[in-house]
Protein backbone atom coordinates (compact mmCIF):
# COMPACT_ATOMS: atom_id res chain seq x y z
CA UNK A 1 0.00 0.00 0.00
CA UNK A 2 1.79 3.64 -0.83
CA UNK A 3 1.29 6.81 0.73
CA UNK A 4 -0.47 8.74 -1.14
CA UNK A 5 0.49 12.85 -0.68
CA UNK A 6 -3.12 13.28 0.83
CA UNK A 7 -2.75 10.69 3.93
CA UNK A 8 0.32 12.48 4.89
CA UNK A 9 -0.92 15.90 5.16
CA UNK A 10 -3.84 14.58 7.33
CA UNK A 11 -1.38 12.73 9.47
CA UNK A 12 1.08 15.97 9.82
CA UNK A 13 -2.12 18.04 10.52
CA UNK A 14 -3.52 15.59 13.10
CA UNK A 15 -0.60 15.05 14.80
CA UNK A 16 -0.69 19.52 14.60
CA UNK A 17 -3.71 19.23 16.64
CA UNK A 18 -2.63 16.56 18.70
CA UNK A 19 0.34 18.84 20.01
CA UNK A 20 -1.91 21.80 19.81
CA UNK A 21 -3.82 19.85 22.55
CA UNK A 22 -1.20 18.94 24.26
CA UNK A 23 0.11 22.03 24.95
CA UNK A 24 -3.19 23.64 26.02
CA UNK A 25 -3.77 21.01 28.44
CA UNK A 26 -0.57 21.75 30.07
CA UNK A 27 -0.99 25.50 30.05
CA UNK A 28 -4.22 25.35 31.80
CA UNK A 29 -3.16 22.73 34.18
CA UNK A 30 0.02 25.49 34.90
CA UNK A 31 -1.93 28.26 35.11
CA UNK A 32 -4.55 26.73 37.46
CA UNK A 33 -1.88 25.31 40.06
CA UNK A 34 -0.57 29.25 39.24
CA UNK A 35 -4.18 30.78 40.65
CA UNK A 36 -4.21 28.06 43.32
CA UNK A 37 -1.21 28.58 44.55
CA UNK A 38 -1.82 32.28 44.92
CA UNK A 39 -5.15 31.77 46.67
CA UNK A 40 -3.30 29.59 48.96
CA UNK A 41 -0.60 32.35 49.48
CA UNK A 42 -3.24 34.86 50.42
CA UNK A 43 -5.03 32.18 53.19
CA UNK A 44 -1.56 32.31 54.72
CA UNK A 45 -0.75 35.86 54.70
CA UNK A 46 -4.68 36.61 56.20
CA UNK A 47 -3.72 33.65 58.20
CA UNK A 48 -0.42 35.47 59.91
CA UNK A 49 -1.48 38.88 59.67
CA UNK A 50 -1.86 40.79 63.26
CA UNK A 51 -5.25 41.36 63.81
Amino acid sequence: MTVEPEDDAAAAHERWLERGVALRAFFYMFGTHLIAGFVWLLFYVGQHSQK
